[in-house]
C-alpha cells in the first residue's frame, strides 16, 4: 500500500504544485492545509502516513506543529521542509520530533519514502 501524505504549507501555489508532483510520482496526497489547527484536525481525521510541514507557517512554526503532532500521538512520519537549506537550522531539525528535512527544491516521492523508511 502506498504511503498517504498530508501537506501543510501556507502557500496555496506550493500546495498545488507539491500535490501534483507527488501524485505524478505515485505518492497519494490525501490533504493539503495551510494552518497548524487545520493540520492537527486533519491528521486526527485522516491519519496519514506522512505529514510534510513547512518550517514557517505564517505566524506559526513548523517545529511547534511537529511537536504538537507528536503530542496527539499520530503515527505519521513528520518531515519538515523549507525553501531554505537545512544547514541554516539543522540543529533544530535534529532536535525536533520530525524524521528529517527536505528542501522544497528537492521534494520528491523518493526523498519522502527514504525518510519514512520505505525506500
Amino acid at each position: 500500500m502506498a504511503l498517504q501524505c498530508l501537506i501543510v504549507d501556507d502557500s496555496p501555489g506550493f500546495l498545488v504544485a507539491a500535490s501534483q508532483l507527488l501524485e505524478r510520482q505515485g505518492l497519494p496526497v490525501i490533504g493539503c492545509v495551510s494552518t497548524r489547527s487545520e493540520a492537527l484536525a486533519l491528521a486526527r481525521e485522516l491519519q496519514p502516513d506522512v505529514i510534510l510541514v513547512d518550517v514557517v507557517l505564517g505566524r506559526d512554526s513548523g517545529f511547534d506543529l511537529a511537536r504538537d503532532l507528536a503530542a496527539i500521538g499520530t503515527d505519521a512520519t513528520v518531515i519538515l521542509m523549507s525553501i531554505d537549506v537545512e544547514p541554516d537550522f539543522g540543529d533544530m531539525v535534529a532536535e525536533s520530533q520530525a524524521a528529517g528535512f527536505i528542501p522544497k527544491a528537492a521534494l520528491s516521492a523518493g526523498a519522502i519514502r527514504r525518510l519514512a523508511g520505505e525506500g
